[in-house]
């Protein structure tokens, strides 16, 4: 019996990554974004493979959108089995006294609400069905404190303060929650970050004791890892992939 996926922020990224190391390993992928060009090529590229996918257009900061990707793993495939609670945005690099109001919503709606409704709504059919596994994305900046990226930090935090709570309420169910605390990784949203804040590249890069970025690859296997049954008493825990970048922090 193939497994069901979903995977948010699945057109790139660690989205993508991780969608695509899941299709090669027979599972179906529900890839949702809110960029439909990138999320229909993830779906493209999962069939390549021989392996079923479909497409869900979703604002997740929207609890109608998180709900609509939710029936449609349903209607589709029938169970939900591990779900990728990635989606994610950084914010314009400005120090926080200088960050608009409108920006420090939009990362709370998507990075934070958008987080708590996926859980909501997924967790809740995961239960239903007898269990189910769960990895969110949180960041280094939700393990330790870092300029420039104050809003962020505090979605961050809140995913780490989620993923354990929610097992203390719901490992008794069969539900597996985990996070990755991935350091500066070489996605679309870093790249951009970088490219608006070029000297905190070279800060970045310095500070990490392998000195390089990650690699969204390298993600995408803790992930997986994570989200199957070869993990299956790792429970409520935040792994840091970062080169050893907080391991000093």
């Amino acid at each position: 019996m193939s497994h069901t996926a979903i995977v948010t922020g699945g057109g790139s990224g660690l989205g993508y990554a991780t969608a695509m190391l899941l299709a090669e390993k027979g599972v179906q992928v529900v890839v949702v974004d809110i960029d439909e060009a990138n999320g229909q090529k993830t779906v493209e590229d999962i069939e390549k493979k021989g392996v079923k996918a479909v497409f869900v257009k979703a604002d997740v900061a929207k609890v109608e959108d998180v709900k609509q990707y939710v029936q449609v793993a349903k209607d589709t495939f029938g169970t939900i089995d591990y779900f990728f609670n990635n989606a994610g945005i950084s914010g314009s690099g400005q120090p926080f006294l200088n960050t608009d109001v409108d920006e420090i919503e939009q990362i709370v709606g998507i990075n934070m609400l958008g987080a708590l409704y996926g859980m909501r709504f997924v967790a809740e059919e995961m239960v239903k069905n007898g269990g189910g596994s769960i990895v969110n994305t949180a960041s280094s900046a939700g393990v330790i404190g870092q300029s420039t990226v104050v809003t962020y930090s505090a979605t961050k935090h809140g995913i780490v303060g989620m993923t354990k709570s929610m097992v203390a309420e719901y490992a008794k169910d069969g539900l597996r929650v985990n996070a990755v605390a991935p350091g500066p990784t070489e996605t679309p949203m870093v790249k951009k970050y970088f490219e608006a804040n070029p000297q905190m590249k070279e800060s970045a890069e310095q500070g990490i004791p392998q000195k390089r970025l990650g690699t969204p690859e390298e993600v995408a296997e803790l992930v997986v890892f994570l989200l199957t049954s070869k993990a299956a008493y790792i429970n409520g825990d935040v792994i840091r992939i970062d080169g050893g970048f907080t391991s000093t922090k």
